[in-house]
C-alpha cells in the first residue's frame, strides 16, 4: 500500500536547535509551515499538543484554509474536554478541511505535565480512561439515534451528533504508547497505532505484540513510525552533521543534565542508546540521550538513498505511516521533499510490486 508521510507543523519555528522566539501563535508561520510540507509531498503534518501551547483545532483550521491537499494530524488529550464534545469539535474541523482530519490520541505520559492542565489522574487511569474515551467517540459520531453511556469515567444521557464527519464512518484515530496499559488501552481502538524509532528487532516484537492485542477485538490496526532523518551528498557528510548538530544540542543545554521522562516510551529509546549508539544501518541514538528522549528523538542519518532504505524496512515490518522531522524544521521538510520521499516512495512501489508477484 502507498506509504503514508507525515512532517510536523507548528504556530511558531523552534527545535532542540532553534529556541522558540516570536509570539506563540504566528498565522504566517503556520500558513508557510504548511505550505512548505504540501509542496514537499507530505500526506499530512502532526500538530502537537503542549500543556503551554496554543489550541491545537485553532492551527489546524488556519492550515487547512491555505492548503487544498495537505492532511492533518491533530494530538488531542482526552480528559480535558468530553467526549461528545470533542466528538463534535473533530467533527466540525473534518467538514471545514473537507475531509483531511484525523486525531492523534494522546493519554499523557507526565503527570507533571498533565498536572499542569488540571488532570491529576494516574498513569494507568488515563489509559483506561482514553480507551473509554475514544468508543465514545466513535459511537457519537456514528450513532443513529441517541444514546446513554455509563462508565468510569463518562456517563452522559441522549447523546447525539447532528454534525458528521466528512469522512465515512469517521476520521482516521492515531494513537501509541509504550506501556502495557498503551497497548491494552489503545490497541482495540485505533486504526494507527504510532510508535517511535527504535531498532528494527525491537520494533518487530512491539509491532506483534500490538497486533495480537488488537485482535483480540476484531481488529488489524497499521503502524506509524517516527525517526528524524539527517541527510547529506554523503554518508560520512551525513554524520559530520549529526555530530554539529549533537554538539549544539548539548552547547544549548548549557551543562544540565538530560530532563528525566516517566514515560515508557522514552525509557524504550534510552534502554536502545544504552546498548548501542547505531543501530541497524543507521539508526543513531545519541540525540536521544541528549534530550531525554522526549518523543521522536531518534534520528536516521546518511544520504538520502541510505535513509529511504532503512525507512523501507520499518514499512515492510507494517509501518506503512512513517513521521519525520528535522532539526531545523523547515529547510529540512524541502530536503525531505526533494531528496527522501520520491526515493522512498519509489522502494515502496517497487516493494509492493514484488510482493504482489510473489503472491500471484
Amino acid at each position: 500500500m502507498p506509504v503514508e508521510m507525515i512532517g510536523w507543523i507548528a504556530p511558531r519555528v523552534s527545535s532542540e536547535l532553534i529556541p522558540p522566539s516570536g509570539p506563540p501563535f504566528d498565522t504566517d508561520i503556520i500558513a508557510e509551515t504548511a505550505r512548505i510540507h504540501e509542496r514537499a509531498g507530505f500526506d499530512r503534518v502532526l500538530i502537537g499538543y503542549f500543556s503551554d501551547a496554543p489550541d491545537g483545532f485553532l492551527v489546524g483550521a488556519h492550515a487547512a484554509s491555505v492548503t487544498e491537499r495537505l492532511g492533518f494530524l491533530l494530538a488531542h488529550r482526552p480528559g480535558f474536554v468530553m467526549p461528545p464534545v470533542a466528538a463534535r469539535k473533530l467533527a466540525t474541523l473534518d467538514q471545514l478541511s473537507n475531509g483531511r482530519l484525523a486525531v492523534h490520541i494522546i493519554s499523557g505520559g507526565s503527570d507533571a505535565d498533565q498536572a499542569k492542565d488540571g488532570d491529576w489522574t494516574d498513569h494507568e487511569a488515563r489509559y483506561r480512561r482514553s480507551s473509554e474515551y475514544v468508543s465514545l467517540l466513535r459511537r457519537t459520531w456514528t450513532a443513529p439515534a441517541p444514546f446513554d453511556h455509563e462508565g468510569e469515567f463518562y456517563r452522559t444521557r441522549g447523546t447525539y451528533s447532528e454534525i458528521r464527519c466528512r469522512q465515512q464512518p469517521h476520521i482516521p484515530i492515531y494513537g501509541g504508547g509504550g506501556s502495557d496499559a498503551a497497548v491494552r488501552a489503545l490497541a482495540p481502538h485505533v486504526d494507527v497505532f504510532m510508535l517511535w524509532g527504535e531498532p528494527l528487532k525491537e520494533t518487530a516484537l512491539f509491532v506483534e505484540r500490538v497486533r495480537e492485542e488488537a485482535a483480540l477485538s476484531g481488529r488489524n490496526p497499521t503502524f506509524s513510525l517516527s525517526t528524524r532523518p539527517i541527510l547529506a551528498a554523503t554518508d560520512a557528510e551525513a554524520w559530520d552533521r549529526a555530530r554539529t548538530i549533537l554538539e549544539r544540542v548539548l552547547r544549548n543545554r548549557g551543562g544540565a543534565p538530560a530532563p528525566q521522562r516517566q514515560n515508557v516510551g522514552s525509557k524504550r529509546l534510552l534502554q536502545a542508546a544504552a546498548e548501542a549508539e547505531v543501530h541497524d544501518t543507521c539508526l543513531w541514538t545519541p540525540l536521544a540521550v541528549a534530550t531525554g528522549a522526549q518523543g521522536n528523538s531518534t534520528a536516521l542519518v546518511g544520504t538520502p538513498e541510505t535513509v529511504a532504505k532503512a525507512m523501507l524496512e520499518y514499512y515492510k515490518l507494517g509501518a506503512t505511516s512513517l513521521l519525520i522531522r528535522g532539526y531545523d524544521p523547515r529547510p529540512d521538510a524541502v530536503q525531505y521533499g526533494e531528496e527522501l520521499i520520491p526515493r522512498l516512495r519509489e522502494l515502496v512501489s517497487a516493494y509492493d510490486t514484488a510482493r504482489r508477484a510473489v503472491s500471484a
